[in-house]
């Protein structure tokens, strides 16, 4: 489909065509790494992890109250049991249950061999070493089986697994403490541009902050990653081109903002020529369509627009799917719905747009979605005061209030 807002002559590569050939391109890495399970949130594991116990290890009690045995009640009558001990969590109960008998025991506890069942401790009445249980007591319940969980050699993770906090806390209940994790990614980022002043310094006339590398560090925040900022290059063909080759000598990935348009200090498609090689250039999304993706040597290499909220925009949605299978980490795919768009939108037809949108939710479960404000790839404030992107098909022309369009928030909490 020819973009309707663009010159091009002839049409370009869409998003799902650009991450097609991204994900043809690139291969996860090698190379693992043992680490403490304490220090591997986030980290992507390289081997699956099996138990090497049962869990629960006992028998244990569901809840706080009393263990008894099934043969000692009669269906349908009131009965009494003996109190005989107590059973608690860490410190389980020594002695051997006799007919008549019953043990006080508490959530977590061990259930004395003997024992089957567990009634509620609100269900009984005690009285001295007596304990009345009602007509209504149910036994064979509240006991939590060996291995009722996880059995000893289970899978515990599979592989490839990006390791939560629920992981380390199931890998730590079967007493592992160390696990196998892919190597951390190499990544370097830099700007480009000569009109760029550090944050902190006065700012000179035709200046402008630096603030793309202030995106790229927090966009780039993954314990999978090791990251490194390589400060700014002005636009000079002799020092780009060094800096990409040292670069891609040390690292897996190089990320470099501006220098990708056409241009005619922008250098970054031309080197990228010259001292590697292009996979594609310009793709039909706004922001972002002035992307380069490529390679040189090893180092897998991409070419950011310069404008900030489209530094955002390609980062989320092509650079970070590719690093995750770069990193080992199973491939993600973000939540999407619909919602109904309470504001009028602009758009032509030609390239997936992805609009800054507030999203809500009213009391009956409905979504509801509106413009976050101007739209320009340099408008960072409506960047920031949105929470999800609206996307827009290429097909796609204006969108009038009242119409359904698709969402992708920012988080899971609006």
């Amino acid at each position: 489909m020819i973009d309707a807002c663009s010159l091009e002559s002839r049409p370009l590569m869409s998003i799902n065509d650009a991450l097609d050939r991204i994900e043809a391109a690139i291969h996860p890495v090698s190379g693992a790494e043992k680490l403490a399970l304490k220090n591997a949130l986030g980290r992507v594991l390289a081997e699956p992890v099996y138990s090497p116990v049962n869990i629960p290890h006992d028998r244990n009690a569901a809840m706080d109250g009393y263990a008894f045995a099934s043969r000692d009640v009669v269906e349908g009558q009131a009965f009494t049991l003996n109190l005989a001990g107590t059973s608690w969590a860490g410190r389980p109960f020594q002695g051997r249950m006799q007919p008549g008998q019953c043990v006080r025991i508490f959530t977590g506890a061990v259930v004395p061999e003997q024992d089957d069942s567990v009634v509620m401790q609100e269900h009984v009445q005690v009285r001295d070493q007596a304990i009345h249980f009602p007509a209504d007591t149910r036994a064979l319940q509240n006991i939590r089986k060996v291995g009722e969980d996880v059995k000893q050699g289970d899978v515990l993770c599979v592989h490839p697994k990006k390791l939560t906090a629920v992981d380390l806390g199931l890998l730590a209940s079967a007493g592992i403490d160390e696990v196998a994790v892919k190597r951390r990614l190499k990544i370097a980022y830099f700007s480009t541009g000569d009109e760029l002043s550090s944050v902190g310094k006065p700012l000179e006339s035709g200046k402008i902050y630096d603030s793309n590398r202030m995106l790229l560090g927090g966009l780039l925040e993954d314990p999978c990653y090791s990251v490194a900022d390589l400060g700014v290059v002005p636009d000079n063909r002799q020092l780009l081109e060094d800096r990409f080759i040292e670069a891609s000598k040390n690292y897996d990935v190089i990320i470099t903002t501006g220098g990708a348009s056409v241009g005619e200090a922008d250098y970054v498609k031309e080197i990228l020529q010259r001292c590697g090689e292009v996979n594609f250039w310009k793709i039909a999304i706004k922001p972002g369509k002035p992307l380069a993706f490529g390679k040189i040597g090893s180092c897998h290499f991409f070419g950011l627009p310069g404008n900030p909220v489209a530094v955002v925009v390609t980062c989320q949605q092509i650079v970070v799917p590719a690093l995750r299978r770069l990193s080992g980490a199973p491939s993600f795919k973000a939540l999407r719905f619909s919602a109904t768009c309470t504001t009028a939108l602009r758009k032509s037809a030609g390239r997936r747009e992805y609009q800054r949108g507030i999203l809500s939710q009213d009391e009956n479960g409905e979504f509801w979605v509106a413009s976050a404000g101007r739209q320009g790839s340099n408008i960072l404030s409506s960047m920031s005061q949105s929470n999800c992107y609206i996307i827009l098909p290429e097909a796609c022309n204006d969108v009038q209030a009242g119409d359904k369009v698709t969402v992708e928030p920012f988080s899971l909490l609006i």
